[in-house]
């Protein structure tokens, strides 16, 4: 009987781990699908209020995703994208430290 319960726990631990890796590679997925594709990344900087993106192709780019992911604003800049992150950036900012990762 012991080792029943035992064998449930470890299951049901399994479970939630792998649920929760899913969750993040689709929040990853996200922002990287918004900014045209890791393909289409060159570099990227974070700093407190801003994430600059030089990318290979600006016009691959979804800003109106990435404003309701909650961009104070995107500045372009031939090929490269200066994100103003605010305080109510908490999601993107999850999201780039995921994507930097």
């Amino acid at each position: 009987m012991e080792y029943l319960i035992i064998i449930v726990v470890s299951v049901l631990l399994a479970l939630a781990i792998t649920k929760i890796n899913k969750k993040d590679f689709k929040i990853e997925n996200k922002l990287a699908t918004s900014l045209g594709g890791k393909e289409n990344i060159i570099t990227y900087e974070l700093t407190k209020s801003r994430f600059t993106v030089t990318l290979a192709d600006v016009n691959l780019v979804n800003k109106e995703t990435i404003q309701r992911m909650g961009a104070q604003g995107i500045l372009e800049v031939d090929n490269q994208l200066k994100i103003i992150l605010g305080d109510t950036s908490k999601q993107l900012k999850k999201q780039i430290r995921e994507l930097m990762k």
